[in-house]
């Protein structure tokens, strides 16, 4: 069954991903090379829709929850929907953004998807209390987002994306939670498909459409199946998806470091320093691809370990991490302090 749920959206997404193409021209919602963009020439956007419906007509063949779970579709069709909006027109980030929290309420309020309580490793659970809404909503919010801003490179959103839902499907799988595995599954498949597409040399961007979908689906699944456990446990999501909160955090902070808006675009994201380095627009993705999949097992192995383990797990995680962001440059060129303590004790070595 889970096998051909997603053969099913592979299949659907390689059908109709030409077709929305196609209706992006027609549409207008097209993306016009400019010096932040890594492309060309105008490419069609809202791509996003074809994994959409992949994932919509396959679950509703495939799943027996289609009412209980309606709160997780309408949610995903108002990040559709202002997707779409989004590809067409560029609105501003003030209605985005209010339209990602309108679809994370329906999750939360309406779904009763909510972070309570984490038990902590000594003493009593962690209860959050009145925090525990805006918390999960954060959550939710944050890794749409997120999603979102690892969207610059011709199959980078789309691959991240799927690695960190064959993370999420294989530790369902094993807690048997066959409702999460089978849509993760499911949007594996049809983002597989769309990657055909999207892949350098990219037909087709999936847009605002596909990477508000796909982190929404993310934030989603990752919470349904880690909520309300140990914070050793809370913590596997953030791994999971270590690349691309690693992304936006280092955003924030390269903004606030040198006073600019939190929002406003640059062209210095983990994937921009990766090609100023010097790799290939392949290489690039192929290596991001690699990080990710890395951080993935790194979930998984962290799920079985002791707490201890996961303790030096989370720290050899956090300097490999700050170690990348010095040497590429992520915060700014002069920002190494890592590197230069590792530097200064060689020199006191040496003499």
């Amino acid at each position: 069954m889970l096998l051909g749920a997603l053969l099913i959206a592979f299949l659907l997404s390689m059908f109709l991903t030409p077709y929305v193409g196609k209706l992006a021209f027609k549409l207008g919602a097209t993306d016009k090379p400019n010096a932040r963009k890594v492309h060309s020439k105008i490419m069609p956007r809202m791509g996003g829709l074809a994994i959409f419906l992949s994932f919509l007509f396959t679950f509703l063949i495939f799943s027996d929850q289609v009412m209980q779970q309606l709160p997780l579709l309408i949610g995903a069709i108002l990040i559709i929907i202002i997707g779409i909006a989004d590809d067409m027109v560029e609105l501003r980030a003030a209605p985005k953004f209010l339209g990602q929290i309108g679809a994370a309420l329906i999750i939360v309020l309406w779904g009763g998807l909510e972070v309570e309580f984490i038990n902590l490793p000594f003493g009593e659970p962690l209860q959050f209390g009145v925090l525990s809404i805006p918390i999960t909503i954060l959550w939710i919010v944050g890794i749409i987002n997120a999603i979102n801003l690892i969207d610059g490179l011709d199959g980078l959103a789309g691959g991240v994306s799927t690695i960190a839902l064959i993370t999420i499907a294989i530790m369902a799988v094993i807690k048997q939670d066959i409702f999460v595995a089978t849509v993760a599954l499911i949007v594996i498949g049809a983002t597989v498909g769309f990657l055909k597409y999207n892949f350098h040399p990219a037909k087709i961007f999936m847009g605002d459409t596909g990477a508000m979908f796909l982190g929404y689906v993310i934030a989603v699944l990752s919470l349904q199946g880690f909520k309300n456990v140990t914070m050793v446990s809370l913590i596997i999501p953030i791994i999971i998806l270590g690349v691309p909160i690693s992304d936006t955090f280092f955003a924030i902070i390269r903004r606030v470091v040198n006073k600019k808006p939190i929002s406003a675009p640059d062209k210095s994201h983990l994937h921009h320093c990766l090609l100023n380095v010097g790799f290939t627009h392949k290489q690039t993705v192929i290596l991001i691809y690699a990080l990710a999949a890395s951080f993935g097992l790194a979930a998984i192995i962290f799920s079985y370990a002791t707490l201890w383990g996961a303790l030096l797990i989370i720290a050899i995680l956090l300097i490999t991490i700050e170690i990348i962001v010095e040497k590429i440059g992520l915060v700014s060129s002069n920002y190494q302090p890592l590197l230069k303590i590792l530097n200064l004790k060689n020199v006191k070595d040496k003499s």
